[in-house]
């Protein structure tokens, strides 16, 4: 079983739509190039940022190939695919696929309307999925902000110790950082834990953490690099600034409505992903030029991805 170390920071792709709300997929080389040269490890692809929960099982398969024709020759990236968390059947199905096409990872997230009882019935869903394509890696996706699975995951990480061989870690998006470090420190660091809450990066660090997933990494990794250069050099007070950085441009997210806004940075670095899909809001046309100018006010410029 060839396992490929994700470390590093691994962007959240927008799913790219065109004017009429189809899949764009002739972006995704531009896009693919724009995280290679900012730096960027990998990819987790149909997550909440790229609205996998909004997209067909065949709009799915369609992005996982896109990304993976460009991905699979790459040593130094790493694909990652969502598949869901409400049917199991369509995620063993979708998990076959992803082995296939040469994507390096699957995560699932918990069933979020019939919700599992316990961690020991979640463990059952990643063990089922996780056995569908067991010669790459399976991410447990703890999100449950968005999932309401409030699980402890040290609870999960007992249940499915030395049961699943290739459940890889967790992509963690909540801010339980008792629970984070225990999972850290669970079987002498055996599971690899992935941050994913861009804003808290810099508590991540002093928790020992080196692999983050984010969607502001899509057009302002450079900040990230330089925050972890900083941290990593001791200089807590410029670590401090730069994390302040990302939490007021993550800000900007909120006062422009929401995820969607992400796509309006997107737009500032040159990928026009469109816009998201229903039952999401997009940013009304009339105040992207404010937003343009709250985004420069921050100096954007200086450390977005180029």
């Amino acid at each position: 079983m060839q396992m490929k170390k994700i470390d590093g920071l691994i962007a959240a792709p927008f799913t790219p739509f065109d004017h009429d709300g189809e899949l764009n997929l002739e972006i995704i080389p531009s896009y693919y190039q724009l995280l290679k040269r900012n730096g960027v490890t990998g990819a987790f692809i149909c997550g909440s940022t790229g609205e996998g929960v909004s997209l067909t099982f065949e709009e799915k398969v369609l992005v996982l190939k896109a990304w993976t024709a460009l991905t699979q020759s790459d040593p130094d990236f790493a694909l990652m695919m969502f598949l869901g968390g409400t049917n199991i059947k369509e995620c063993k199905e979708l998990a076959k696929i992803a082995e296939s096409a040469g994507a390096d990872a699957i995560s699932f997230t918990s069933p979020y309307y019939f919700k599992p009882a316990n961690a020991g019935q979640l463990a059952k869903c990643c063990a089922e999925i996780a056995a569908a394509a067991p010669s790459i890696d399976f991410y447990y996706y703890h999100i449950p902000v968005l999932t309401g699975g409030n699980y402890a995951m040290y609870d999960l990480l007992q249940e499915v110790d030395d049961k699943i061989p290739n459940f890889k870690g967790i992509k963690y998006t909540h801010e339980d950082f008792m629970d984070f470090l225990t999972c850290m420190n669970f079987q002498q660091g055996k599971y690899n834990m992935l941050w994913g809450r861009d804003e808290n990066m810099l508590s991540s660090l002093a928790l020992g953490c080196t692999g983050a997933v984010g969607s502001t990494y899509n057009y302002a990794a450079p900040l990230y690099h330089e925050l972890i250069k900083a941290y990593t050099e001791g200089d807590l007070k410029k670590a401090n600034a730069l994390q302040q950085k990302s939490i007021d441009m993550i800000r900007l997210l909120g006062k422009y409505g929401g995820i969607a806004t992400g796509k309006a940075y997107m737009k500032l670095v040159e990928i026009d992903c469109g816009a998201f899909r229903l039952p999401i809001a997009n940013m009304p046309a009339d105040s992207f030029e404010l937003f343009k100018k709250d985004v420069q006010a921050l100096g954007f410029d200086d450390f977005k991805s180029k």
